[in-house]
């Protein structure tokens, strides 16, 4: 008997430590799932890169193993969708296809000073307009340095044979048999040169960084007709539906489609996401530390998001194991927390490159404090993982005042989010329930299949293909009102503690101490 053929989509995540290719069925299982590591190089401090050419080979590699894998399952491939790493820009040469120039990679910040400059004039401005001030990178500056200082750039921009785009752009040139220089909504938002509300690049703003019109990559939907995929590469000839940052193609994963639902996704730090639907924030630019997103866009409709990050959470984990060795991994720190019950007024804040909420200030640092001689190793252990939930619940906090919106849930995903631990403590510390979904680490593999089959290909909306996901488990709050307020106002007391320290030592350093 002839085993039936099974319709799947191939989806791409190519993040930022490493690639992955799988594909997605229409019961939004994910399955053939290949993974290759990518090199991040930090050559000087402020500059982050990586290799654009071994982001594509590597790429291209676990996608053939995928679609070997797929079609030995009997699985034949309908469409392409690709989520990446949003803000990391690429030059290139359109004769050879290689690029030019290491990437720039979304936490660089070596032009910091120049956009500190800029600031004052343009901050109102763009968050009116984008939803975020000029912020501590941009591509579109990094592009006009190498067009200046780069002989290899600027000579193939003389010649007509020079590319520029995100991760986004770079891929789709090369897998699309369309050729072309495009962009979509989720990723160019991020490069804080996108009017939200007219779906257009700011060019003014695009001029004052010295930035050639010519070069911007054309602007399409996060759902789109993207071409046909190359044969010559792939093996395959099937079209290119979806393309999308990595953050948003996860919240689509994890079924946040709708205005007031809330997603975190804990990796090395933790990404907090409030929809607000087509409806742009109420409050944009509140708060520094808290941006408005393009969630998504798709037949000439946006919805927006607004977002704040912890950038130390996982990270702080790896810090207090292989740095200071007081426990042998994340496993054991969650392990022993739950035996604990209370961390006794011990406090971490996970700080480590800076805090963003409440307030942004680079100069502020992790600290761990409350300690006495009668804290045990349990108890600090506990105290770590509250400070990563006291994070993320003043993340929620800024994302509502933002907002406008109330959450009344919290979806998690992400490595951490295997902690159950965790999750009852930020159930306790928010006062909302958290639900944990199924296979969360692979959200955006599927949220990326979701956009691209939810028009008739797999599913008939976003809506049936969410019906798909199932929950893991929900964590409700246990602790009662004013229990979760002392506790909240015990940490943002050392918060508040630890900026003015930061502030004070800032004030030293340039000689601005208070008479």
């Amino acid at each position: 008997m002839k085993s039936t053929t099974e319709d799947v989509i191939l989806s791409i995540d190519e993040g930022t430590s490493g690639t992955r290719a799988a594909v997605v069925g229409r019961d939004g299982h994910v399955s053939c799932l290949e993974y290759a590591p990518l090199q991040v190089d930090t050559p000087r401090p402020g500059v982050v890169e990586q290799d654009a050419n071994a982001i594509l080979e590597k790429t291209l590699a676990v996608c053939r193993t995928a679609i070997a894998r797929a079609h030995a399952e009997n699985k034949r491939i309908a469409a392409l969708a690709i989520a990446t790493q949003r803000c990391s820009a690429v030059l290139w040469d359109t004769r050879t296809g290689r690029a030019l120039v290491p990437v720039m990679v979304w936490q660089d910040t070596r032009y910091v000073d120049e956009l500190n400059r800029l600031a004052p004039d343009w901050d109102r401005v763009l968050v009116r307009q984008m939803g975020r001030p000029v912020g501590v990178r941009s591509p579109y500056l990094w592009a006009t340095h190498h067009l200046r200082e780069t002989p290899a750039v600027s000579r193939a921009f003389d010649e007509g044979r020079l590319a520029f785009g995100t991760i986004d752009s770079w891929l789709l040139w090369h897998l699309s048999d369309q050729r072309a220089c495009v962009t979509t909504p989720t990723n160019v938002t991020s490069g804080s040169a996108y009017v939200l509300a007219e779906h257009r690049y700011h060019l003014e703003w695009i001029d004052a960084l010295g930035f050639p019109r010519a070069l911007l990559p054309a602007l399409r939907e996060d759902a789109d007709q993207f071409g046909r995929t190359r044969a010559d590469l792939l093996g395959i000839d099937v079209p290119i539906l979806a393309c999308a940052g990595d953050q948003h193609a996860g919240a689509i994963g994890l079924g946040c489609l709708d205005r007031e639902q809330a997603m975190c996704v804990h990796g090395t730090g933790s990404f907090v996401d409030v929809i607000t639907g087509p409806v742009q924030p109420a409050n944009a630019g509140l708060h520094d530390g808290t941006l408005t997103m393009t969630a998504r866009r798709a037949q000439g409709v946006s919805h927006f998001a607004v977002e704040t990050f912890v950038a130390t959470t996982g990270s702080a984990l790896n810090w207090v194991c292989e740095k200071l060795q007081w426990f042998d991994d994340a496993k054991q720190i969650s392990q022993l927390a739950a035996t604990a019950g209370t961390s006794r007024d011990v406090t971490f804040i996970p700080a480590l490159t800076g805090l963003r909420v409440p307030a942004m200030e680079p100069a502020a640092r992790a600290s761990l404090t409350g300690i006495s001689m009668a804290t045990t190793r349990a108890e600090v252990a506990r105290a770590v993982l509250e400070g990563i939930a006291h994070s993320v619940a003043s993340c929620i906090q800024s994302n509502e005042e933002v907002s406008g919106v109330r959450v009344s849930e919290l979806v998690v995903g992400g490595g951490l989010s295997s902690s159950s631990t965790l999750l009852q403590i930020q159930a306790d510390l928010t006062g909302m329930p958290v639900r944990r979904m199924a296979e969360t680490d692979r959200a955006s593999l599927r949220g990326i299949a979701f956009l691209a089959g939810s028009s008739g290909l797999l599913w008939n909306s976003l809506q049936q293909a969410r019906a798909t996901l199932a929950t893991d488990a929900v964590f409700e709050p246990s602790v009662d009102a004013a229990e979760r307020q002392a506790r909240r106002a015990l940490w943002h007391a050392r918060v508040e503690a630890e900026l003015a320290q930061a502030r004070h030592f800032k004030n030293v350093s340039t000689g601005e101490l208070p008479r």
